[in-house]
């Protein structure tokens, strides 16, 4: 990471940025910080992290997970930086149990799962779209409501995409999303256990996964392999999300 710094407006480079990556938890923006050498700053308040790719200047912040933070970061930075692309980088999980983990998910569409609202990414890069991301609050994991969805195109389920693409919409601004593979919701690796080792701000819940180990020896090795499959997501997500706003 980055030497921290504190901008002046009349120097701020971040009043104006070509790319924004958006990111729901720190491990999501963490392979970001690194491959690209950003720098911790403040913007509207929040934590936020600059740079440059190529020529371009680019600005990435961590909102939070579920649509509410999602979407109140996402304002944030929008109130504070003009932006000319927003690129929602992170994981998503799978519903079914036979595509790879490390997969690149490239939705044709993205639902809003509580209002039924639909949008369109638009193209960056050279992959194409298809199937259908299911943004929701809820963790699903029931097989009939999984079967379901599957039946209507979903491929994968997040937690903040759609409410991001309502407001980049809302403000004409155009976005696209890189999410990968990093679970499945149909295997039981993810229960209402697992989802809470986490806090909504992202941060591992240490109380949480200390109870959990201690109650739960025996998922060590399920849990290490979980963890596994959402870094190597983590890193793929940023590497085609590179790759792709580098083609701009």
């Amino acid at each position: 990471m980055g030497q921290a710094v504190t901008m002046t407006s009349a120097a701020d480079p971040t009043s104006t940025a070509d790319i924004a990556f958006i990111c729901a938890m720190p491990m999501e923006l963490e392979p970001l910080i690194q491959k690209l050498e950003l720098t911790e700053t403040s913007i509207g308040g929040a934590t936020a992290h600059v740079g440059t790719l190529g020529d371009r200047n680019v600005v990435g912040i961590v909102t939070g997970m579920g649509t509410e933070l999602a979407s109140a970061g996402t304002t944030r930075l929008l109130d504070a930086v003009q932006v000319e692309r927003v690129v929602v980088v992170g994981i998503t999980g799978a519903v079914e149990n036979e595509t790879p983990i490390g997969t690149l998910v490239l939705p044709e569409l993205v639902v809003n799962g509580a209002t039924g609202g639909e949008y369109r990414p638009a193209p960056l890069g050279e992959g194409s779209p298809a199937g259908t991301m299911w943004t929701t609050d809820t963790l699903i994991t029931d097989p009939g409501e999984i079967a379901a969805l599957r039946a209507r195109g979903v491929v994968s389920l997040d937690m903040e995409t759609a409410a991001i693409a309502a407001l980049c919409e809302r403000r004409g601004v155009p976005w696209s999303v890189f999410r990968v593979i990093s679970d499945r919701a149909s295997d039981g690796s993810i229960d209402e256990e697992v989802f809470g080792l986490s806090n909504m701000d992202g941060s591992p819940n240490i109380e949480a996964i200390e109870r959990f180990f201690a109650e739960h020896p025996e998922r060590v090795e399920a849990m290490a392999k979980l963890a596994e499959g959402a870094m190597l997501a983590t890193e793929a997500a940023a590497d085609a999300a590179i790759g792709a706003c580098a083609q701009v």
